[in-house]
């Protein structure tokens, strides 16, 4: 049995999640609109994720706080997942404080491991 290979570059799916970009200063009034906007990004992806930009959100608040619980609420709702993009450390560290987790952009689960670090220890090693 031969098989013959295709002719060409081989297809390559490069699709980009869309991007939903906040910028501060946030108002209570704007969580339905954002809400919206990211219902109508989660039917263009497919079910994929969205990345929220919050580098321009200013200083993190509640406001903040309760925006991005709706946010993630709303893609659960609709079957797809928000991941943010560039957060400031005190607004991570206010999303941990309230209990609210999020996948971010550049987290070590979505890279390779580091060189050098051992995976398995062999049972009665001591650890180091």
């Amino acid at each position: 049995m031969s098989y013959a290979s295709p002719a060409g570059l081989p297809t390559v799916d490069s699709t980009t999640p869309p991007v939903l970009t906040l910028a501060g200063p946030l108002a209570r009034s704007q969580v339905a609109g954002l809400c919206d906007d990211l219902r109508a990004l989660l039917k263009g992806a497919g079910g994929g994720p969205v990345v929220c930009e919050v580098a321009r959100i200013g200083a993190p608040g509640l406001t903040t706080v309760d925006l991005l619980a709706r946010l993630q609420l709303t893609a659960r709702r609709s079957g797809g997942r928000i991941r943010l993009r560039a957060p400031d450390p005190a607004l991570l560290a206010l999303l941990d404080l309230v209990g609210l987790r999020f996948e971010v952009e550049g987290d070590p689960e979505q890279r390779e491991p580091p060189l050098g670090v051992e995976e398995e220890v062999e049972s009665g090693e001591a650890a180091v």
